[in-house]
């Protein structure tokens, strides 16, 4: 794929629905087309250049290069579609539906559901478990206290409401995000083992929920509620400043978010953190080969 100087010059390059499934096909198949329902790599392609058939005799369905993906019986068009993903993929804080909707022409309904589905292709499924200095620490996302109207204010009950989010990053390395229902010691224990190798170093603030992981971590911690913050190679900066982040984006651009759709969030703000050194023409390429994840309007919803 050619270097992009502008969203204007990526516009350019896929002006067409013509040229968008075109890239898509390489990037899927990369020249030899394979049947989404078999697999199999015996098809023919139709004189109109975009419907194949399966030959194989157990099979012979017919299909598109958007079968099987997140485009798959869309009926935006995959200019709108490439051009979303594009953004998500590559903007520094992503977008939210009403401006999305007003730049590529759609409701605010349909860029809403666009911008669920991409962040569905920007997860990952596999991530590798964190290693070295690993800085772990969990966060509440929700409406503050002091915004609320009186009648709905919880008094000093300041997390009740709010979404739990635990978080782990590397010191030099990746960050991984995980919904938590609470921070009781057995759920941060768990959140630590499902994404932080044995024997690395952990550092966390003074919460008593992780030192049961002093057997399996080298654990260091720094006690912020006594006004420390860093303590040699001690501390959870990094992680912090990954937090400010993710808020940020929820804050200044969605304003507030639904619990049940968080995850997505976390998701879009850890895809670009953890390639915020790729170029982004090699973002949008990589998402686009993650385009096999469909998630249906229905299952939207009804999380």
């Amino acid at each position: 794929m050619k270097t992009f100087k502008s969203i204007l010059e990526f516009q350019k390059t896929f002006s067409t629905d013509e040229k968008c499934r075109k890239e898509l096909e390489q990037s899927r198949w990369h020249g030899t087309p394979a049947c989404p329902h078999c697999g199999s790599i015996n098809v023919c392609r139709f004189a109109n250049g975009k419907v194949f058939k399966c030959r194989e005799k157990e099979c012979r369905k017919k299909f598109t290069v958007t079968v099987g993906t997140i485009y798959q019986n869309t009926k935006v068009p995959l200019t709108k579609w490439f051009l979303a993903t594009y953004i998500l993929s590559v903007h520094s804080k992503g977008i939210s539906s009403l401006q999305l909707s007003n730049w590529l022409g759609v409701t605010q309904k349909t860029a809403w559901f666009l911008n669920h589905r991409i962040r569905e292709m920007l997860k990952d499924t596999a991530p590798e478990l964190l290693s070295g200095i690993v800085e772990v620490d969990e966060t509440f996302v929700g409406g503050k206290e002091a915004n609320k109207h009186k009648s709905k204010k919880l008094g000093g009950q300041w997390a009740k409401g709010k979404t739990m989010v635990f978080g782990a990053i590397a010191r030099e390395g990746n960050v991984v995000t995980q919904i938590i229902p609470d921070t009781t010691k057995e759920t941060l224990i768990n959140a630590v083992r499902d994404n932080v190798e044995e024997g690395s170093i952990m550092v966390s603030d003074e919460n008593a929920g992780y030192t049961g992981l002093k057997h399996t971590y080298k654990h260091a911690r720094v006690n912020h509620s006594k006004g420390e913050y860093v303590r040699g190679a001690a501390h959870t900066n990094t992680l912090e400043g990954f937090w400010s982040l993710l808020k940020r984006q929820i804050t200044g651009i969605h304003h507030s978010v639904s619990p049940k759709h968080l995850d997505r969030y976390c998701n879009e703000a850890t895809y670009r953190y953890n390639r915020k050194q790729w170029a982004q023409d090699d973002r949008f390429n990589n998402a686009l080969h993650q385009c096999e994840r469909r998630l249906t309007y229905k299952t939207l919803i009804n999380k």
